[in-house]
């Protein structure tokens, strides 16, 4: 595999075969060259002798370049950054993360960072939206791209809860594009000044795009190779999607996730990059690329991400391909679409050989720019490849996942489910104990699953509990987290104050609890025993370290609990009867409703058990449910000839009227019948609907997006109105409609006719929420 490695990445350095072929055409017959050296060139697009000393690999990466195919991709990623930053940076619901006055623990990466105020976070979101449109019409572009980059990477380093590998990847593009010259083609720059217009670029530009991909995609298949993934634990419920109906025609569910989901995925990232590259094999791999990237923009919520890796596909054609395309279309059409002519020279470029013939000042060697732009093109792809495996110099972000989260390209390798959360805060005076709901006082649930969140989290708690008259708290952390279908155990030691725990980006941190991986083979036996239970039998498996203890409460609702233990030796006290019960592997027992028990692992190695229950109410709710359905059913088809009493007439004409008076079993199933209609409603909807709902739902963000910018920028600018006038300012900027004509109407006239005061201040903020309240038939 590393010689194949090692001729991609050279490969990357090169143009494609077309563009190269014309250019010899252009030259002239090439000079005499020993065979190995012509297939180098045929494969690579380069000479091995180009890369004998750094005088020659400076001019090759300096090589003059159609700059067509970059300027696509800037418009294509100023256009998508433009698209995500009212929804995944945040712009449409920044005033709820943002708010002034807003008590709420933040999670930057380094502490002294802190937001600015509302209004100047609305302006820096503003200036950053400014700058993707700038890189999109390659307007003032050098400038456009740092007011693009340097708020974005404010804003990524200002909440770690947010990152993840493809907020990571814009901030890298961002950064490149401002060090290339990416608006040389299809630009209003281009327009302004005739020197940048439709001239060239050098080759590194392109060559640090195609290696930023190649590392996405192939660290990304390395990361894969984790048995997790190979053995299938990693994604395992996603093969239930409808995306994998085709496979499963002709494979069970368990074999598309072991083949399609996982096999398909690794094998797909680890030959992306190469595929992409070879002419031969670059048709086929635009297939599967894009069919894959369409797939996961169905699958998971991640914004652009899927687009944006669309829009780096054609970067591994021929540099010239829109000038190619563009050829095929009309000559009426022509007129509107980017230059056709053959690009002009550029100071930015290193010319040899015939190419030098009255090109000017051109005709010099590689000059201090170029040397730098092949300097910075080695270092950076060096870097790339370095970080995703710097997880020794970073090991106090290593938990059950290695690295700083975010840049390591290990997507959707690991599933977490949490099981149980506790905080427990003791008054260090007092010595009085106390409990707080977790996630209180923030917004992310991130912090459950990093030590260094959970030590900003427990430091901003301990500052927040002082106004409510707590002194000097500690705080302690109970957190059960089950990765890739694994047993549920404590991630991090619930015996140790996390306010004082010590924490360093530099060191292991000492009071993370090990992944016990030695216990992956139950994973297996899991499964079999889960899929051997009843619909209506649910179970919990867990493992506990010895020495410690779970404190559990068994709902009442929970009437047929019991316990068993698969491994160890653990002791079951009943708090209430003050009794204690010792369990060996086999044995099982009953547990109380209604009352704490405890689990204290007391063998030399961790034990392993399981509860198994029933939730009795839920069964005696469904129950009841399918009775009032077969009566809804006989009163419709006519087989039921007693009229029904007052208290069931909603089941049959859907209204609820005085919700406080429905019996709760009637109005649990009308809430039912109601989300089910909608749903069937929505799976039944014609494309045109699908289209105007997508419509819809978009317009409402961007335009709240956009009023509330102007809100802040006016409010920046000519002071803040009373508290009356902001509030039906924000409340017309909520305003929701079914149906988007009116209120596109409205927006229009309001901005026809300056927008006074007498705004309707109402608003459908409503949301329906299914309750489901315990009770009986009457």
């Amino acid at each position: 595999m590393e010689p194949q490695r090692g001729r991609a990445a050279a490969a990357l350095l090169s143009e494609s075969l077309p563009g190269r072929r014309r250019r010899e055409e252009v030259r002239g017959p090439p000079e005499p060259t020993q065979q190995s050296s012509s297939w180098a060139k045929r494969l690579l697009g380069f000479e091995w002798a180009d890369v004998s000393s750094w005088h020659r690999f400076v001019c090759l990466l300096n090589r003059p370049t159609d700059p067509a195919s970059l300027g696509v991709f800037r418009f294509l990623f100023g256009l998508l950054m433009a698209l995500d930053i009212p929804q995944e940076r945040g712009l449409s619901y920044l005033d709820h993360k943002y708010l002034d006055g807003l008590e709420v623990c933040r999670f930057p990466l380094i502490n002294f960072l802190e937001p600015l105020p509302l209004d100047w976070m609305y302006l820096l979101y503003a200036v950053m939206l400014l700058g993707a449109l700038g890189i999109m019409l390659g307007c003032c572009y050098r400038l456009s791209c740092l007011l693009f980059m340097l708020p974005y990477w404010y804003v990524f380093f200002l909440d770690k809860t947010s990152w993840n590998n493809h907020s990571y990847l814009y901030g890298l593009l961002g950064f490149q594009l401002t060090l290339m010259d990416a608006n040389r083609y299809w630009s209003i720059d281009g327009l302004r000044h005739p020197r940048k217009r439709n001239a060239h670029v050098p080759l590194w530009n392109y060559t640090v795009l195609r290696m930023q991909i190649f590392i996405v995609y192939f660290i990304a298949g390395i990361k894969k190779l984790d048995a997790d993934w190979v053995e299938g634990y990693s994604m395992g419920s996603l093969s239930r999607h409808w995306l994998f109906d085709p496979f499963k025609l002709v494979l069970s569910e368990e074999m598309t996730s072991l083949l399609v989901v996982h096999g398909g995925g690794l094998v797909l990232d680890l030959t992306a990059g190469y595929l992409l590259f070879f002419d031969a094999t670059r048709p086929a791999a635009l297939i599967f690329v894009s069919y894959f990237h369409c797939m996961n923009s169905q699958l998971f919520s991640i914004g652009m991400f899927s687009y944006t890796m669309l829009a780096t596909s054609p970067l591994f054609c021929s540099p010239d391909w829109p000038r190619r395309l563009g050829a095929r279309f009309p000559a009426c059409l022509r007129r509107l679409l980017p230059s056709m002519e053959p690009p002009q020279p550029s100071e930015a470029c290193v010319y040899r050989g015939s190419e030098r013939k009255g090109r000017g000042r051109g005709e010099r060697g590689p000059g201090l720019r170029q040397k730098l732009g092949a300097l910075f093109t080695v270092l950076y792809v060096l870097e790339q490849l370095f970080l995703p495996y710097s997880h020794f110099i970073t090991q106090g972000y290593n938990n059950w996942t290695k690295g700083l989260y975010g840049y390591s390209w290990d997507m959707m390798v690991h599933s977490r489910s949490h099981q149980h959360v506790k905080i427990t805060y003791r008054d260090g005076v007092t010595g009085e104990l106390g409990y707080l709901n977790p996630g209180v006082f923030t917004q992310s649930r991130r912090w459950k699953d990093h030590a260094d969140m959970l030590k900003q989290y427990a430091t901003c708690l301990s500052r927040l509990l002082h106004n409510y008259n707590v002194s000097q708290p500690e705080i302690y952390f109970d957190i059960w987290v089950s990765i890739n279908d694994r047993f549920q155990q404590r991630l991090f030691d619930p015996q140790v104050d996390i306010v004082r725990a010590e924490w360093s980006p530099f060191s292991h941190t000492p009071w993370l609890k090990p992944l016990l991986v030695n216990l992956s083979p139950w994973r297996a036996k899991l499964q079999e025993i889960e899929s051997s239970l009843d619909n209506q039998t649910e179970v919990v498996f867990i493992a506990d370290f010895p020495g410690l203890h779970l404190e559990n409460f068994v709902s009442e609702d929970l009437g047929n609990t019991s316990l068993q233990l698969l491994k160890g030796e653990v002791v079951v006290e009943i708090i209430k009867e003050q009794r204690n019960y010792t369990l060996q592997e086999g044995d099982r027992m009953q547990l109380p409703p209604g009352e704490y028990h405890k689990v204290h692992t007391v063998s030399p190695e961790p034990s392993c058990y399981m509860y198994i229950y029933v939730n009795t109410t839920d069964v005696a709710l469904e129950r009841n449910l399918t009775q009032l359905q077969e009566l809804r059913d006989k009163v419709q088809n006519g087989s039921e000839t007693e009229p029904l009493p007052p208290e069931l007439q909603p089941i049959l004409d859907g209204a609820l009227g005085d919700a406080m008076q429905t019996d709760p079993v009637v109005q649990a199933f009308v809430q039912r019948q109601q989300r089910l209609e909608e749903l069937q409603r929505r799976r039944n909807a014609t494309l045109g609907e699908r289209l105007q709902r997508f419509a819809a739902r978009k317009y409402f963000l961007f335009r709240r997006s956009f009023l509330m910018t102007w809100i802040s920028l006016r409010n920046l600018a000519l002071g803040r109105p009373s508290l009356e006038h902001l509030a039906r300012e924000v409340a017309y900027a909520n305003m929701q409609q079914e149906g988007i004509p009116h209120l596109i109407q409205a927006d229009i006239f309001i901005m026809l006719n300056r927008y006074d005061n007498r705004v309707d201040s109402n608003r459908d903020d409503s949301t329906t929420v299914l309750h489901v309240l315990h009770g009986h038939l009457k």
